[in-house]
C-alpha cells in the first residue's frame, strides 16, 4: 500500500464519525437546499408544463433523506438494516389525492 493510501486511509478513519455527525447535525439545511434546487429545476424542464406535474421536490426530499442515511449507516460502518424509513409526504386525508394537471397554451 503506496504512503498517500496509507495516510488518506488513516484520516477518512478518523473523520468518519465526526462526518456521521455533522451528517446528522445539518440534515434538514441539506434537505432545504436540495429542495430549493429540485424546484428551479423543476420550473426549467419544458416537459413539466406540458404533462402532468410530478411535484420533483417531494420526491427529490425522499431521495436525499435515503441518500443521507444510506451516507451515514456507512461513516458509522453500521452494516445492519434499520427499519425506520424515510418517509413520503403525503396530503393530508381531508383532501381527495388528484393529479395536477398544467395548461400547455400559458
Amino acid at each position: 500500500m503506496s504512503i498517500r493510501r496509507f495516510l488518506r486511509d488513516g484520516a477518512f478513519r478518523l473523520a468518519r464519525k465526526d462526518l456521521a455527525h455533522f451528517l446528522d447535525d445539518n440534515e434538514e439545511h441539506l434537505v432545504r437546499f436540495f429542495r430549493e434546487e429540485l424546484a428551479i429545476l423543476d420550473e426549467s424542464i419544458p416537459e413539466e408544463h406540458l404533462y402532468i406535474d410530478i411535484h420533483m421536490e417531494e420526491l427529490g426530499e425522499v431521495i436525499v433523506r435515503a441518500a443521507l442515511h444510506a451516507i451515514t449507516r456507512f461513516l458509522r460502518e453500521d452494516h445492519s438494516l434499520h427499519e425506520q424509513r424515510v418517509q413520503i409526504p403525503i396530503q393530508p386525508e381531508t383532501e381527495e389525492p388528484t393529479l395536477k394537471l398544467k395548461d400547455s397554451k400559458t
